[in-house]
């Protein structure tokens, strides 16, 4: 449904406290039904090397993102292209940039340091920001707010979930889509 929307990834949630944690098969069936070109996004809060390396044989995933306190080694140690989540409700974007430089990018959420992401928390946009060309922002987005986000900090991607939901964990078709053409019509105007 979000890929037919128009969007660019999709997030699968491997962290089992999480309403929208999905098991590695219920994960494998998504992503075997994603057309071509939708990167997929494995989410993970401080989980074992084990458990990252489990879900990895088990499903196709293009990015790993990691929400918790893990370090640069522990990120590193997959060999796969990693974005780094920053918990903006006290945390220390700039920190967590020199942290982790070769992460393929930072995802600021509204959230504490380590917390999960997905509560529909905002944060202040008008804050510096690190210079890090490929900034996602996250965090309390939604249809009505998402173009304030984009042209207030020009990221390079946005990261949306409570925000598109019916009821927490069920996406609705309606939203989603909506938020996806929101996104791409700022997008569009961003050079006039």
């Amino acid at each position: 449904m979000a890929a037919e929307a128009g969007a660019d990834a999709i997030g699968l949630v491997f962290y089992p406290p999480s309403r929208r944690c999905v098991s590695d098969s219920q994960a494998a069936r998504i992503v075997a039904a994603l057309p071509p070109l939708v990167t997929v996004v494995g989410l993970f809060l401080d989980a074992d090397a084990d458990q990252v390396r489990r879900v990895r044989s088990a499903v196709a995933l293009d990015l790993l993102q990691f929400h918790g306190n893990e370090s640069a080694a522990f990120c590193e140690q997959f060999g796969q292209r990693y974005i780094k989540a920053v918990g903006m409700a006290g945390g220390n974007p700039w920190a967590v940039a020199r942290e982790h430089p070769t992460a393929a990018g930072l995802l600021l959420d509204g959230h504490p340091p380590g917390a999960a992401g997905g509560s529909g928390e905002a944060f202040d946009w008008q804050q510096s920001l690190p210079d890090q060309p490929r900034v996602i922002v996250a965090g309390g987005l939604r249809v009505d707010n998402v173009a304030e986000a984009v042209e207030t900090i020009r990221p390079w991607g946005v990261d949306c979930s409570s925000g598109v939901e019916s009821a927490p964990g069920i996406k609705d078709r309606r939203t989603t889509a909506a938020f996806i053409e929101e996104v791409y019509r700022v997008e569009r105007h961003s050079g006039d």
